[in-house]
């Protein structure tokens, strides 16, 4: 038996990474996944998984958005959502105003109206469901830093909109636990990803760094344990060089910062 049997999943940018890694450790779980990405190669990354449906969407956009929620409703309901898709760039503060601003939209249409729109659009559904578990996927930066580099001053947007990410988590986490509905952020350090990778020339990375940086699969295993454990409202954090673990559970005003 797994630990979602018979239950339907939804993952924002599953094509590649971190994503793809989350989707597939979902349906060893049991569950069948609805797995999205703007990129065209979503249709083929899952060929021969008969339990994820993969679709071309981009989270920004409500029709798109409204397309995934349909698809899953069809396949029996939803009871979860993991909200992995985004973006980072560069956005130096000195940057003109009309890149500022391009920037700006291109940053937070993905990264935090994107998760608004899929979770606002699930969670009627995933309350006729009888509850479930609502993961945006975060970023270390939001937690106190254990090494140096952390939240450097030449990605401000991201950083927002990662930061922004813990309003949603601490209020829908709140306003939920009545329907059973759990809500956390996973917020890891550097992981081997396409997104990582285009840092470096020929997108590979520094042999010291791939000896350290952590894999998409043992990220994955922490949100199936986080997922198992119950908890709600939390940041989960994990480091290089660190267990990739489940810290102990934090006290209420604790929860997002510490």
């Amino acid at each position: 038996m797994g630990l979602l049997d018979n239950k339907i999943a939804i993952v924002s940018g599953a094509a590649q990474g971190l994503g793809k890694s989350l989707a597939e450790r979902l349906t060893k779980e049991g569950a069948t996944v609805v797995a999205f990405d703007v990129q065209p190669s979503i249709n083929n990354v899952f060929a021969g998984n008969t339990r994820i449906k993969p679709l071309i969407a981009d989270v920004s956009k409500r029709a798109d958005v409204e397309k995934v929620i349909a698809t899953a409703i069809a396949l029996g309901g939803i009871h979860v959502v993991v909200n992995n898709a985004g973006k980072w760039k560069k956005t130096p503060v000195t940057s003109t105003w009309e890149q500022a601003l391009a920037d700006w939209d291109e940053i937070m249409d993905t990264n935090f109206k994107g998760v608004m729109l899929l979770s606002r659009a699930a969670i009627p559904h995933m309350i006729k469901s009888g509850g479930g578990d609502i993961v945006n996927i975060s970023t270390y930066y939001v937690l106190p830093a254990r090494s140096d580099g952390t939240n450097p001053p030449d990605t401000d947007l991201y950083a927002a909109s990662k930061w922004a990410l813990n309003g949603f988590t601490d209020a829908w986490a709140k306003s939920l636990a009545q329907h059973k509905i759990r809500v956390n952020a996973l917020c890891m350090g550097a992981t081997d990803s396409p997104m990582l990778r285009g840092l470096f020339p020929d997108k590979k990375l520094p042999p010291e760094m791939a000896a350290m940086v952590m894999s998409p699969d043992a990220i994955a295993g922490q949100m199936i344990d986080l997922m198992r454990d119950g908890r709600t409202g939390e940041n989960i954090g994990a480091w290089v060089g660190h267990p990739i673990e489940l810290p102990p559970r934090k006290a209420a005003h604790l929860r997002m910062t510490d």
